[in-house]
């Protein structure tokens, strides 16, 4: 059973749909990414996802249960987190101040310390520890934002394009956390704008378009899909 599940999910902005029911499901051990044009509605979804938006007609499934009714706290108790399309450090905090907040909120709260420290040295951030995180660079400050939240231990993570600012190489050590975060059997949901990036690390895509799913497959089968190559990927 898919750790994540949106049934037919519908939201309305003045009479406009920004999501016409869509429908996808995440797994723990997979990442999943959903890709699309700015404005398909891919950060809509994952505010409904996380609680932040109720959506007008469908239903949000966490772990088996049924979470449309739940806010964004209870949804992380049952152990949902993400990250933003925006940064959202705190930035007169240091790196490892930022995870500590964090971690106090998490069920590792009573070792938020060793908690926070262990996600540091996982993800490469432990010489950054003492750093202000407003002095950061963008690509080190979304590596941030992904420790932010894996100090809450979630079972469904969901990323709102993390690669944003990051170079080749820092992009490619992601590639590798993701890969092996699901490996430990979180379902990773992903959303980014790095072609490369979605189809390297993902098992599954779902393409949005105008609030619609339009496609959905394996990397591979996306590659081929003549709608996705014209319209997402550049390609003829």
């Amino acid at each position: 059973m898919p750790l994540l599940r949106a049934e037919e999910v519908s939201v309305s902005f003045g009479g406009r749909r920004a999501l016409d029911e869509v429908s996808l499901a995440a797994e723990a051990g997979h990442v999943t990414g959903l890709i699309g044009p700015n404005g398909a509605g891919k950060s809509t979804l994952f505010d409904v996802v996380s609680g932040l938006r109720r959506p007008l007609t469908g239903r949000v499934l966490l772990d088996g249960h049924d979470v449309t009714r739940e806010g964004p706290a209870r949804r992380a108790r049952r152990g949902l987190s993400r990250t933003f399309q925006h940064l959202e450090l705190f930035g007169r905090l240091t790196v490892r101040g930022n995870l500590l907040v964090a971690a106090e909120l998490g069920p590792g709260r009573r070792h938020a310390a060793r908690t926070a420290d262990r996600v540091l040295d996982r993800l490469g951030l432990t010489d950054l520890a003492g750093a202000p995180a407003d002095a950061l660079p963008t690509g080190a400050a979304r590596l941030v934002e992904v420790a932010r939240t894996l100090v809450l231990e979630p079972k469904v993570l969901l990323l709102d394009e993390p690669a944003a600012g990051q170079d080749t190489e820092e992009t490619a050590r992601f590639a590798a956390l993701l890969r092996s975060l699901a490996e430990d059997g979180t379902a990773v949901l992903l959303v980014e704008h790095d072609m490369s990036l979605v189809m390297t690390v993902c098992d599954e895509v779902h393409v949005l378009d105008l609030g619609t799913v339009v496609a959905s497959g394996p990397p591979a089968r996306i590659r081929q899909d003549k709608t996705v190559l014209t319209a997402y990927l550049g390609e003829e």
